[in-house]
């Protein structure tokens, strides 16, 4: 198993040697969902595939900072946000194979990614229904008073759903460490923002809930990483939630069956000029931090990390048909729902039912 990623909240800006680690975490996170969209077309993974390809400077500069027991919930663009917390590229790439190796034993698929032990409480399909779990986790950390924060994944398309505003206005009410981090790549699905947002600047709808909210340059994994230290600083001062927006561009479409009919090949070139991972390499380079050829043993490298996950998934085998009845309920609560089904057929008395 990979290592948890250790905080390092008190550094402003990151070491040379974390942005290496950056390089080879997103380059990971590239090539992963390369490779897992050409599964795709070959039907080897099945449902919907939403891919991250562009946006990976967001989940490897901020992810890094955050403790390893706090909490994460995300949206269903999720691959890489697993890969930055440290999850088995094997088993990922098992789940979106479908197959009982996977992280959700092949029952979650894409969009349900979840890993318990690194605190990775699930990729979410509903857009903006985990706004409010992330509420619920907070609470549970203010409650416990154990010092972790909940960190809330989210993209532009949720910022006009109501569970987005009653999140923030309770998370506000309650003063709940939960820090909102929105990727904002501009297009919800197939819309472009302009089109469904009376506001560009989506930071600034914290203000209305009395959040301090900022913007970062989603393609610069070194703002990324200064900006979630500011809002660790603020939510773990005891002071409550932070919104933090963080400007991205996706440059596959929003899912495997998107034509990308709504955008120019124009516009997708000019952002693919901010390429975060190519701009990384060559800052590296240029600055003598890594070589060249040191660069493409790191790129080999990932190269065979990934060629690995798809030979594991491809080799792991499907989840037993039994296990469709399973991890449907907690495990306490399965006999009370078993006495309530008896009960509904009438094989238990009322009384027994509601004990």
């Amino acid at each position: 198993m990979t290592a948890l990623p250790q905080s390092t909240v008190a550094e402003a800006r990151p070491s040379d040697s974390q942005l290496v680690d950056f390089f080879h975490q997103m380059q990971l996170i590239r090539r992963f969902e390369e490779r897992a969209a050409e599964q795709y077309t070959r039907r080897r993974i099945g449902g919907f595939l939403h891919l991250y390809v562009g946006e990976e400077a967001v989940a490897a500069g901020t992810i890094i900072r955050l403790r390893p027991d706090d909490y994460i919930v995300t949206h269903y663009r999720d691959h890489g946000h697993a890969l930055a917390r440290g999850l088995d590229p094997n088993a990922v790439m098992a789940e979106l194979f479908g197959r009982s190796t996977g992280v959700s034993r092949g029952k979650g698929g894409s969009m349900h990614l979840y890993d318990a032990d690194r605190h990775f409480l699930g990729g979410y399909a509903i857009v903006a229904g985990h706004l409010p779990i992330a509420c619920g986790l907070g609470m549970a950390c203010q409650a416990e008073r154990n010092g972790r924060i909940c960190l809330c994944i989210f993209g532009d398309g949720a910022v006009n759903e109501g569970e987005f505003h009653e999140a923030l206005n309770l998370a506000s009410l309650w003063k709940l460490p939960v820090i909102f981090l929105c990727e904002n790549n501009l297009y919800g699905m197939g819309t472009a923002l302009a089109a469904a947002s009376a506001t560009s600047e989506l930071y600034k709808f914290a203000e209305a809930y009395h959040i301090p909210g900022a913007r970062c340059d989603g393609m610069d994994v070194k703002d990324c990483y200064r900006a979630m230290g500011d809002a660790l600083d603020h939510v773990r001062s005891g002071a409550g939630p932070y919104f933090l927006e963080a400007m991205t561009y996706r440059f596959r479409g929003h899912s495997m069956a998107d034509p990308e009919l709504y955008r120019s090949k124009e516009e997708v070139a000019q952002w693919r000029q901010k390429d975060p991972i190519v701009t990384l390499r060559d800052d590296l380079v240029a600055r003598g931090v890594l070589s060249e050829q040191q660069a493409q043993q790191i790129e080999q490298r990932v190269e065979d990390e990934v060629e690995a996950a798809v030979e594991f998934a491809e080799h792991s085998p499907n989840p037993d048909p039994r296990e469709l009845f399973t991890d449907i309920y907690a495990e306490s609560s399965r006999s009370h729902v078993a006495r309530h089904l008896r009960s509904a057929v009438g094989e238990t008395t009322h009384a027994e039912a509601t004990a």
